[in-house]
């Protein structure tokens, strides 16, 4: 298993990588990996997935079919877990405007770096907890800067020059978003600029400018709010994936030697306004600890009940848990959101 969990670790993020998992049948949770529609690797003591291979890789590429979670072979339903990695914010500037979206970043979870040219300006944005700062001319520093389909760029520096430095040099790289700060006056001249100087025009013309949602915003922490928001709305218009955190692979790569064993719950269906999508994903340790959420209140209270009851016996390595949060029952209990899922739950 842990095979299969270093592979995932060492995905290319500029591929398309998803899990497979089987959730009934005498294979039930048994998984593979693949990336861009090839098998990679499976649990050793499956077979399943390179049995029946053909019939995988047909419905992987049904991306249609895919996108919703689940799909059937030979009787059996399989959950495609589409991979998403850790966003990656790339900010160019270090002023006011930055350190509110350093800080939204990070409690998002997601990799923030920072590029600034002043010394004392980079200072305040190690000090607002930046993943890595780099304190270059802004040429050198995105040199060193390769980009992904993950990877996010924010150019709010202090000047035009500085912005069409940033962009044209962005421009080229692979991303998921660029968003420039500025006036429309100032956004358009260094855009023409951009495109003098050989920019490709369908990249220029998806530059969001101004950048950040429509709020009204005035104040450096507002604006930082309105780019994160307009961050999150792009990376939610795009095929929905969850993947696994760095902490969570961590913890399964390298288990604590006294605890051991842990119990990873992923949300395998959904239906209704449960809080969280499918592919969410929640490590419980043996202590009762939790790394990630499912949704919390109460109904992440049972799913963590019987993953705690699972690590001390061993009865089962693998079963899917049904929570409905609807009707009476439910709302006695607390579970307001409503909505039902099922949760796979697995020892890990």
């Amino acid at each position: 298993m842990k095979e299969l969990y270093r592979a995932i670790a060492d995905c290319n993020p500029n591929r398309t990588n998803m899990v497979a998992t089987v959730l009934d049948g005498e294979a039930f949770g048994q998984k593979a990996l693949f990336s861009d529609d090839i098998l990679i690797c499976e649990t050793k003591e499956s077979g399943y997935f390179s049995r029946y291979g053909e019939e995988v890789h047909k419905a992987v590429r049904d991306k249609d079919q895919c996108r919703k979670g689940m799909i059937t072979i030979d009787g059996s339903r399989i959950f495609c877990d589409w991979l998403g990695q850790d966003i990656h914010l790339v900010i160019c500037g270090a002023g006011h405007v930055s350190i509110p979206v350093i800080q939204i970043g990070l409690m998002m979870g997601c990799e923030v770096t920072v590029l600034e040219d002043r010394p004392q300006f980079a200072d305040n944005a190690r000090r607002a907890g930046a993943s890595q700062v780099i304190c270059q001319p802004f040429d050198q520093g995105l040199s060193q800067v390769e980009g992904s389909s993950n990877t996010y760029f924010i150019i709010v520096t202090r000047g035009h020059r500085y912005d069409q430095t940033c962009l044209e040099l962005i421009a080229g790289k692979k991303h998921a978003y660029i968003g420039m700060i500025g006036s429309r006056l100032r956004v358009a001249k260094v855009k023409e600029a951009a495109l003098m100087n050989g920019c490709e025009k369908a990249v220029i013309d998806q530059v969001y400018s101004p950048i950040g949602l429509n709020i009204n915003a005035e104040t450096p922490v507002e604006i930082g709010v309105s780019i994160m928001a307009e961050i999150i709305e792009v990376k939610n218009k795009k095929l929905r994936m969850s993947g696994y955190s760095k902490d969570i692979l961590h913890r399964i790569m390298n288990p604590d030697e006294k605890t051991g064993r842990n119990v990873m719950a992923t949300i395998v269906a959904r239906k209704g306004s449960a809080p969280r999508d499918v592919g969410t994903k929640m490590l419980v340790t043996p202590e009762g600890r939790c790394m990630g959420t499912i949704g919390g209140g109460c109904m992440e209270s049972e799913v963590m009940q019987k993953a705690i009851h699972m690590l001390h016996s061993d009865e089962e390595k693998a079963m899917l848990c049904h929570v409905d949060m609807t009707g009476a029952e439910a709302e006695e209990e607390g579970m307001v959101c409503g909505g039902v899922i099922d949760v796979l739950l697995e020892i890990v």
